[in-house]
């Protein structure tokens, strides 16, 4: 049995486009209707007129924190006209979370744009940065009292390598020179937003906010040791899980390391070709491993390494999403547990974490592979909106509660 720190931040994430429902103002909106998808989010969990309830279970569940996003599409649902009702809706949310002594991590961007941006251009935009940062400046004036933990960015790489590379997402667009200017751009943004925020709490003789950005880190394993395999894994480490993340601490824009982890990639390079490097998996099921029902490989010994890796950058890490879609509750424990394991060798090896945020609170809407994959500590009946914690729920309650995984 062994004691996390005293002041451990526990809780669960949320965002607004996977549980709120009707965002019918932004890009995935649209997306959905347009494309071949076979669920579209529609009212997704109704999280957005059932917040109080969603923060009663979590409450009950002892969490002490939650992240939440902010959808810049309802704020602000044309180019700069803001909208006071949703402004004075999450204003609520927020005196919800802190009336449960929940400590709110507020997301400023979690995949979604506001449809007019997405008609500019989106990221790829050179004014985008601009956009942002107006939209950053009046979310953060009106509610710099409520939150002191701030994300700019949830997961840039996924968002790039799903929207710019593979062209899963919208806008669909299959360009690695169009990826690398929207990359410039969110890293420009973040560092802008950095220094924004920064800048409105010390105007406020506020405590200085912690800000930084949720970055999404793979486990990537050489399926045998030979030297394509090692450079592959050299090179997506330096360029899916690192690179982003050097660039914003070179430019002293990060108070802690946002670190959202899931799976392993076994990887196994037919060919010496670039997107074969990048790319290319193991296909014949060596070295296997449990996994979850979107088929990633569950591999608590990679959050570790991970950890290790990001230790010599001296700053507090604090993990932002950890999760696993299952039918098999048993399995979600499992999962927690051997994850919570790891971040107990991470804290004993000297590495400094404040937290762990479960991914999700609740059942939602997982982007285009639409309500089938189940991630909630909270089951969600989408034909009635009811709501069942789950047993894996009250294991992991007993943890936030007590400090110790026994």
């Amino acid at each position: 049995m062994t004691q996390f720190p005293q002041d451990f931040l526990w809780g669960a994430a949320t965002s607004s486009h996977q549980v709120e429902g009707d965002n019918t103002k932004n890009d995935w909106w649209a997306w959905e209707k347009s494309s071949a998808l076979k669920e579209v989010s529609g009212s997704a969990c109704r999280h957005y007129q059932l917040y109080n309830q969603d923060f009663d279970l979590a409450k009950g569940l002892n969490h002490n924190a939650h992240r939440l996003s902010l959808e810049w599409s309802r704020i602000e649902p044309e180019e700069g006209k803001f909208s006071s009702a949703e402004l004075e809706h999450y204003a609520d949310v927020l005196l919800s979370l802190r009336q449960r002594n929940l400590k709110p991590i507020v997301t400023l961007h979690h995949f979604t744009n506001p449809l007019w941006l997405a008609r500019l251009g989106g990221w790829q935009n050179p004014k985008c940065a601009g956009y942002y940062l107006r939209f950053v400046n009046k979310v953060v004036e009106r509610f710099k009292e409520q939150a002191v933990y701030w994300v700019t960015i949830n997961e840039p790489s996924v968002y790039i390598y799903y929207s710019y590379i593979i062209g899963a997402w919208p806008p669909q667009a299959k360009s690695v020179f169009k990826a690398m200017r929207v990359e410039q751009n969110l890293s420009l943004a973040h560092i802008q937003a950095y220094r924004l925020i920064h800048r409105i709490y010390k105007e406020n003789k506020l405590k200085p906010p912690l800000v930084s950005l949720a970055q999404n880190l793979q486990a990537f394993v050489p399926c045998s040791r030979n030297l394509k395999n090692r450079f592959s894994v050299y090179l997506r480490e330096r360029l899916f899980n690192l690179r982003f993340i050097e660039k914003l601490i070179r430019n002293k824009s990060l108070d802690f390391i946002g670190v959202n982890y899931y799976s392993r990639t076994l990887v196994e390079v037919k060919r010496w070709g670039f997107w074969n490097l990048l790319l290319d998996v193991c296909q014949d099921n060596h070295r296997p491993l449990k996994k979850n029902s979107l088929g990633w490989d569950i591999y608590p010994q990679g959050l570790y390494e991970l950890l290790l890796k990001l230790k010599k950058h001296n700053l507090p890490i604090l993990i932002l999403e950890n999760g696993i879609c299952t039918e098999d509750d048993g399995l979600r424990w499992d999962f927690i547990r051997l994850h919570l394991e790891s971040l107990q060798r991470a804290i004993h090896a000297g590495v400094n974490i404040k937290g762990y945020i479960y991914w999700s609170l609740i059942d939602n809407y997982e982007w285009d592979k639409g309500f089938g994959p189940r991630f909630g500590l909270v089951e969600v009946d989408y034909s009635t909106y009811q709501r069942r914690v789950r047993e894996s729920a009250k294991h992991f309650a007993a943890v936030c509660k007590t400090g110790r995984l026994d």
